[in-house]
């Protein structure tokens, strides 16, 4: 047992209430079944520990078992509650338009990566009408912070000491499933984002598949996603990564607006 759950809780019972929480998103990122074993290894908790608060969340119907893998999973509440979140903060409604005006304008693919953790998530991609197109990130695609364009922007972007600890909690993936990459070298691709004021990717994910791109932040100035625009290496020469850099930025000023407007007209609705 926990030493915290023996002694009473100081902070009224939110200590339960974030980590459930945390475990629900754990949850959430594994996609689909994720087993107590590899729960209690992501979260440092002890597996009793683990097993209330998932019975608290199955409870709820936020979560659930399978019969047969006995792994846990999102469950139907969990699915209406995001039904519920969509409506009011849809990211991929608010964009589109952005990134068909970034293709347009390039030739090229634009992407819509949000943050999930220390994870970029593709959630849209949009090709441009340049005949070759670069297959390096399909909807759904799952990083970690730093590898791609897109995600290499939300890292950059975050509080110094917020990227170190996804960098770290990242650590082990990038050893183990991206030869490509190494922390040395995400570390200073992040300064180099810092400076230049948006990421590229000089072909690490795929060979001639180069991308750019910048961070997206909301109203109070979280950071919740990225641009980007990936295309052939001969294609993103250093004169046209400025060009499309441009773009970028003046679309994601869009975006942030047209966020802004979207949450302000909700909150007066409610």
């Amino acid at each position: 047992m926990d030493i915290a759950d023996t002694e009473p809780d100081s902070r009224g019972g939110t200590q339960s209430v974030d980590r459930a929480l945390s475990l629900l998103a754990h949850i959430a990122r594994a996609g689909g079944g994720v087993s107590i074993v590899a729960l209690v290894a992501e979260t440092g908790l002890s597996r009793p520990t683990v097993r209330r608060l998932l019975l608290a969340l199955m409870r709820s119907g936020l979560v659930e078992q399978d019969a047969v893998t006995r792994d846990y999973a999102l469950g139907p509440e969990a699915y209406l509650v995001g039904l519920m979140a969509q409506r009011r903060f849809d990211l991929v409604d608010l964009a589109i338009d952005s990134l068909v005006k970034l293709s347009a304008e390039s030739g090229d693919t634009s992407f819509l990566t949000v943050r999930r953790g220390a994870h970029g998530v593709c959630m849209h991609r949009e090709d441009g009408d340049f005949p070759i197109r670069t297959q390096a990130l399909q909807v759904g695609d799952r990083h970690p912070l730093g590898v791609g364009a897109g995600s290499l922007a939300i890292l950059a972007a975050l509080e110094p000491a917020e990227a170190e600890a996804a960098i770290a909690q990242n650590a082990c993936a990038l050893t183990n499933y991206y030869p490509n990459y190494s922390l040395p070298l995400v570390r200073r691709m992040v300064e180099e984002t810092r400076a230049r004021g948006w990421s590229l990717n000089p072909g690490l994910n795929v060979a001639n598949s180069w991308g750019i791109g910048m961070a997206l932040r909301a109203p109070g100035g979280a950071i919740i996603g990225a641009f980007s625009i990936a295309a052939l290496d001969v294609r993103l020469g250093a004169e046209r990564q400025q060009e499309l850099a441009v773009l970028l930025r003046r679309q994601a000023a869009t975006f942030e607006e047209r966020l802004e407007r979207r949450l302000n007209v909700t909150a007066a609705v409610a």
